[in-house]
């Protein structure tokens, strides 16, 4: 009881503290000129302040870190301290980069680092096996960090729209609570519901018509958080990796199959543009709230469901995982293949 109270408090902090910062960065952001405004390559109509995403993020450490550090399963001191101070890295050039645009480079050197000490934190506070091979270690590592990098940048990639990057990681929060409390890991539930919480205290100003962006403070440091999640919960419960990745898989298919496309096609994939899925949704004609619930449909009718069947059956978890995504994928063409077809319907009846 005591636990669950405590969990509780941390909710009610972290949602609380999301919505009073994200309410104050919308005067911030008018006053100091932070607004995005309507583009060719942008899916809104009018300007709009960002960086709600730093009510987010103090939020979401507020209530998030004494539950790691202070609920049985804690997480030792010095990888919670690692971590905050990651996320907090990638908040802050996000924060700068919302001020005013900074080069590439520097950027994706924040990022890497801060990849880097967030994959270390978590990796390393996680006693190895003795049967473990010499240096096995360090091998997680290199698979860590680009996940955990990629998540950085592929969470900046899908906060296009109202709502959506704020109920994917309501949604991936709450999936990890879930694994979490089926292990008795009472520290790993409370971050894992934090999430959620702080992701509903940013929504409320969020979710269409948006009244404030979150802004890159927000969206890298989330995809980061959510990144260390997912490491948590699989460097504890290693079975549990699989699950932990179809959680994130409506994103992470989204923006890798997007990403590998324009690759492929030889368009400038570092530039802005509007050719993700959810994009595509938008301009075929649907409204933000329209794409917002079909990923949550997603999520909730198959990714969920998904997740469940891996951590249920360990054994064939690798199996259900890699079928899942190639599934995802399918979708993820079926889709966008409806939605340029229907936009070019429409331009040729004049309503694009």
């Amino acid at each position: 009881m005591q636990q669950a109270a405590a969990i509780l408090l941390a909710c009610t902090a972290a949602f609380g503290v999301s919505a009073l910062l994200v309410r104050a960065s919308i005067a911030y952001a008018h006053r100091r000129g932070m607004l995005d405004h309507p583009g060719r390559r942008r899916s809104h109509a009018q300007p709009t302040p960002r960086g709600g995403g730093l009510g987010l993020v103090v939020g979401l450490l507020l209530g998030a870190l004494p539950a790691l550090r202070c609920l049985p399963g804690s997480v030792p001191p010095a990888s919670v301290a690692a971590l905050a101070a990651a996320v907090l890295m990638v908040a802050a050039i996000g924060w700068r980069d919302d001020h005013r645009p900074l080069a590439v480079l520097p950027r994706l050197a924040v990022h890497a680092f801060a990849a880097l000490m967030a994959a270390a934190a978590v990796l390393w506070n996680v006693p190895q096996a003795p049967d473990a091979a010499p240096g096995a270690r360090w091998l997680w590592l290199l698979a860590a960090l680009p996940f955990a990098a990629w998540s950085i940048n592929l969470h900046n990639f899908m906060d296009g729209i109202d709502g959506l990057l704020g109920l994917q990681a309501a949604f991936v929060g709450a999936g990890v609570a879930v694994l979490a409390y089926c292990r008795a890991d009472p520290a790993l539930t409370g971050a894992g519901l934090v999430t959620t919480a702080a992701s509903l205290g940013f929504l409320l100003f969020n979710r269409p018509p948006a009244r404030i962006f979150m802004g890159d403070v927000g969206s890298g440091a989330l995809g980061l958080w959510l990144a260390a999640l997912i490491g948590m919960t699989a460097a504890r419960y290693p079975d549990l990796l699989w699950a932990g990745l179809i959680l994130v898989s409506a994103f992470a298919v989204d923006a890798t199959l997007t990403l590998l496309d324009r690759i492929a096609r030889g368009r400038a994939w570092y530039t802005a543009h509007r050719e993700h899925l959810y994009q595509w949704l938008v301009r075929s004609g649907r409204t933000h709230a329209q794409a917002d619930r079909r990923y949550a449909a997603w999520n909730l009718l198959a990714v969920a469901p998904a997740a469940a069947a891996a951590a249920a059956f360990p054994r064939g978890a690798a199996a259900v995982c890699i079928g899942f995504y190639g599934l995802s994928g399918l979708a993820w063409m079926i889709g966008k293949r409806a939605c340029i077809g229907r936009v070019r319907r429409r331009e040729q009846h004049g309503l694009a």
